[in-house]
């Protein structure tokens, strides 16, 4: 069975890591989960920085992740979170529902927040996403290839040539992973 992968709210929140995350999610390399309070916290951040995006479009973003990603969405995990210890209170609904949903690891920008001596306990260990998907391209290369195609060529308003898509995907934090791609721009 694929591992189990909790999302954290600020890798959902560029749009263009989103898009990336959730079709390397239809890989089948891996299950992806979050909650509706990480959904909370991702969408009222775009609200609140990029008040040209609706919020019917982000409710529709939104509805579109569970919707496509089978089972993603984690419930019953709030009883979890009192009995949490990070040093950011506001973190232990993220690690509540890595618990609950049995995920191994957590996707997050924020890896000082989810201390590996606490996740340790609960064998969940916090990763950045270019670690997460540098680790997915050293599993498959073809399907990380064939997902950040997928993005690019999606692309309509406006199209991105691959050189420009990987400057882009630098740019949300994954230099890592645009090193590997760099290699396959005349495939993406």
């Amino acid at each position: 069975m694929p591992r189990i992968v909790l999302f954290d709210a600020c890798v959902l929140y560029p749009a263009p890591l989103r898009d990336l995350l959730m079709r390397l999610a239809l890989t089948g390399l891996f299950l992806a989960r979050w909650t509706e309070e990480i959904h909370d916290e991702w969408t009222r951040n775009v609200a609140a920085n990029r008040p040209d995006i609706s919020p019917e479009s982000l409710a529709r973003c939104r509805r579109l992740m569970n919707e496509h990603v089978p089972d993603s969405l984690v419930t019953d995990y709030e009883s979890l979170i009192p009995s949490l210890n990070l040093p950011d209170p506001d973190d232990r609904h993220v690690l509540a529902a890595a618990i609950q949903s049995g995920a191994g690891i957590i996707v997050t920008f924020n890896l000082s927040d989810f201390p590996a001596a606490v996740l340790a306990g609960h064998s969940i260990e916090a990763i950045g996403p270019d670690d997460f998907i540098v680790s997915l391209w050293g599993e498959s290369p073809a399907a990380v290839l064939d997902a950040v195609r997928r993005q690019r060529t999606a692309l309509k308003n406006p199209p991105k040539a691959a050189e420009e898509f990987l400057a882009t995907l630098e740019q949300c934090g994954l230099p890592v992973t645009v090193a590997r791609l760099n290699g396959h721009a005349s495939e993406i």
